[in-house]
């Protein structure tokens, strides 16, 4: 009798304490989640910033060159996660900015490149297109420009679920100079997305939003600030013994042109009028961007409503001086200089604006990228070059000679190999050894690693991190069905500059920053992953993952109670 006592006394007290700390649980959870109005606590305005091709590196690499107002604001003031990685393949713009918004991956969101063939309808497609006869250009005459819409995506975006948690109250607007960077971020159920259009110099939009570009940005377009920044053109805006100790060489064969030059000074003005494209590929792109966001927070009147609204904001120029002269020119470090101004600039602005400590934001990358060949080689360091054209000449004058029909490649593209599956299946053929008289011809290529049969990646005699990027990547209706994997250094490219795209570090390497409201200080040197974006941004603005998500929240980034 004492034992059973005993032990129902014991039971008891467990049973006690235990809701004593479900309680006192329950009261701390209550303190972090709601605002002393008996509200959810959230930002005003959610700010995602996504930098097109920027290496984790720039962040420490370029430290001493950044004022304090932009990169080391964030980074100081801020949460960095030191080591975040891609985690599927390939590393390229489209697949960086859906994982970013979507925290999945190209086996699951179906973006599996910025261009794919696909499986079922036997045609190649850009990751943005819209073929529907409803969607057409708006803001221009540029009549494919604007054929465009979030369609291929597959899941949701965490701007997406913003919009459905606040049955649609929320304002989600995306922008940047490239459609798919204002596009896929904004999401399916966005108030609006706007990009650049290099034929007319206007930011456009698709009918799929609207069907006429508000006021504000038909005035902003008239302003005609491309000429403007042309008109300043390109010098150096530090001193040439800058360059010469962060930098490569300021003049280089290995380095694209620019107006029909590869080294500084940069005569824009010739453009003015003329042709509005040169503009990308200046930190001037940087500068229309940010210029458009302004008027955009303003005209929206984002972060003013009840509810959290969320604008995208995606810097394109880093990627395209970025492959025109590497990451070690003086014209890249220029423009990360400049960009580190144009931050410095946005945050002040947001800070007047919505307020400070009013607004979150993250700032991350779609994908790093590589160095220059001929610059590695230059210190006796390993790289080199390949092409998908000229492997897609090769692979099929070898099915030609090997079973007498060229036609069964479909594509090659962004180092994925597409098969003509009906055409083996009619010519009676076994596709496991086309599969591997294909292989044996890439393995005598001096500059190929292996070659991954991507349907059956998980027997793969390769690491297991190369072999989950592979599994991650694969979408049997929009993959290819052999994956090249090259040697470290080597590109996919021209004769001249750089690209990104394989599973290394110097690609899948990539910043990830966090500021402002609910966001703690510190940083982490664990392993973190884009797909975690989305789900710390979740957890942040206490609403749902986006459907396919399959990362985890990063919990050290938000602030505790």
């Amino acid at each position: 009798m004492k034992y059973k006592l005993l032990l129902v006394t014991t039971f008891t007290i467990i049973a006690f304490t235990g809701n004593l700390l479900a309680q006192n649980k329950k009261k701390t959870t209550s303190k972090a989640v709601v605002t002393s109005n008996n509200k959810i606590a959230r930002p005003k305005l959610m700010v995602g910033i996504v930098v097109d091709q920027m290496r984790w590196d720039y962040l420490y690499r370029f430290y001493d060159l950044y004022k304090a107002g932009g990169f080391k604001r964030l980074m100081n003031q801020g949460f960095s996660c030191d080591n975040t990685m891609v985690p599927y393949l390939p590393t390229v713009t489209a697949c960086g900015h859906t994982c970013v918004y979507t925290g999945s991956v190209p086996a699951i969101h179906g973006i599996t490149g910025n261009n794919w063939f696909d499986n079922k309808t036997q045609k190649s497609v850009y990751c943005t297109e819209d073929n529907n006869d409803s969607i057409k250009t708006v803001g221009s005459n540029t009549i494919d420009a604007g054929r465009m819409s979030p369609q291929n995506v597959l899941v949701t975006t965490i701007t997406d679920e913003l919009r459905l948690a606040s049955n649609f109250q929320s304002k989600v607007i995306g922008l940047s100079i490239k459609d798919r960077g204002a596009i896929i971020p904004a999401g399916h159920a966005a108030n609006a997305a706007y990009w650049y259009d290099g034929k007319s110099g206007n930011f456009i939009s698709s009918t799929y939003y609207m069907k006429e570009l508000p006021e504000w940005m038909q005035a902003f377009n008239k302003r005609k600030l491309t000429d403007s920044l042309y008109n300043l053109n390109w010098n150096t805006i530090m001193p040439a013994s800058v360059y010469n100790k962060y930098c490569d060489t300021d003049e280089n064969t290995y380095e694209s042109k620019l107006g029909g030059r590869t080294s500084f000074p940069y005569n824009l003005a010739q453009f003015a009028g003329k042709d509005f494209s040169k503009i990308s590929g200046t930190p001037y792109g940087n500068n229309l961007l940010f210029e458009a966001a302004k008027v955009a927070i303003n005209a929206e009147q984002l972060g003013k409503g009840e509810n959290t609204d969320f604008i995208c904001i995606s810097f394109s120029s880093t990627d395209y001086v970025g492959h025109a002269f590497g990451p070690n020119s003086w014209e890249l470090a220029d423009t990360y200089i400049r960009l580190d101004e144009t931050l410095s600039n946005l945050l002040d602005y947001l800070d007047k604006t919505v307020g400070q400590n009013q607004y979150s934001l993250f700032l991350t990358a779609d994908h790093a990228g590589a160095h220059v060949p001929e610059f590695l080689n230059k210190h006796h360091i390993n790289g080199g070059r390949m092409d998908d054209g000229d492997i897609n000449k090769e692979l099929k004058a070898l099915m030609n000679t090997q079973y007498g029909n060229s036609k069964i490649i479909n594509a090659v593209d962004e180092f994925d190999i597409y098969l003509n599956h009906a055409l083996i299946d009619t010519m009676k053929l076994d596709i496991k050894t086309v599969k591997e008289t294909i292989s044996k011809y890439l393995l005598l290529k001096d500059y190929v690693l292996n070659v991954v049969d991507k349907a059956n990646a998980s027997d793969a005699t390769i690491p297991v991190k190369i072999k989950e990027m592979v599994i991650n990547g694969y979408n049997p209706g929009r993959s290819g069905d052999l994956q090249i994997i090259n040697k470290t250094g080597v590109i996919d490219g021209g004769k001249t500059g750089m690209t990104h795209g394989v599973w290394n570090t110097y690609d899948a390497h990539i910043p990830l920053l966090f500021y402002g409201y609910g966001i703690s200080n510190g940083h982490l040197n664990r392993e973190t992953y884009m797909t975690d974006i989305s789900a710390t941004v979740a957890a942040l603005l206490h609403i749902q993952m986006p459907s396919g998500c399959i990362g985890k929240v990063i919990e050290e980034v938000i602030k505790k109670p």
